[in-house]
């Protein structure tokens, strides 16, 4: 009986309506691609393919480069079909996980220099994702270069929620070194910067 496709199911049908791949090369292209807004497309990767083929939306073929077995996933019109009716459902509800901002959240169970040295891991790590992506941006043409446009439109998300995470937290540094603990802001204004978050959006 065909299982339910998931996000992730599409998410590798449509890598291989580009082309044929094994799951070595999905995987490359993963990290380059989907990791940056969909990353457990990785870590299923490689029961991926093989759940696409028993439902009939994929096809395996087995070879070998010099003596190393490897095994080449292709899509099926099935699953040209399904990922085209896929397309017209509403998309799920974005959702954003981090740890780092759990510990900030939580930080009043520990001390200033926690809560500085986890801003400090966050504006890090958003810094070098940023330059990450101005590699790919940089790139002349990529694998795909005919699609490039849709890369584009998906770099720019990332690059802006990247670069709003890199200001807020500096921001957020520069109003903590004002606190008195993580428990006594002072006379820091919390109503004001709530107050930010109430005007309408343009």
């Amino acid at each position: 009986m065909p299982s339910d496709p998931t996000t992730t199911s599409y998410a590798v049908l449509g890598l291989l309506r580009l082309r044929p791949w094994t799951t070595y090369e999905l995987a490359k292209q993963v990290r380059r691609s989907l990791n940056w807004f969909w990353p457990r497309a990785e870590r299923k990767l490689y029961d991926e393919p093989k759940r696409l083929v028993a439902d009939g939306l994929a096809t395996a073929e087995e070879g070998f480069t010099g003596k190393r077995r490897r095994t080449t996933y292709a899509i099926t019109d099935g699953g040209r079909a399904a990922l085209a009716r896929w397309l017209d459902e509403p998309p799920a509800a974005r959702s954003h996980e981090s740890e780092g901002m759990v510990k900030v959240f939580f930080a009043d169970a520990g001390d200033l220099d926690q809560l500085r040295t986890t801003l400090g891991r966050l504006e890090a790590e958003a810094a070098e994702r940023l330059a990450a992506l101005a590699e790919l941006a940089a790139e002349a043409e990529g694998p795909f270069p005919e699609r490039r446009h849709l890369g584009a439109l998906c770099l720019r998300l990332q690059h802006d929620q990247e670069r709003a995470v890199l200001d807020w937290t500096r921001w957020a540094r520069t109003q903590v070194d004002t606190w008195r603990s993580t428990t006594d802001p002072g006379r820091w204004d919390t109503r004001a910067v709530l107050a930010t978050m109430t005007e309408e959006p343009r």
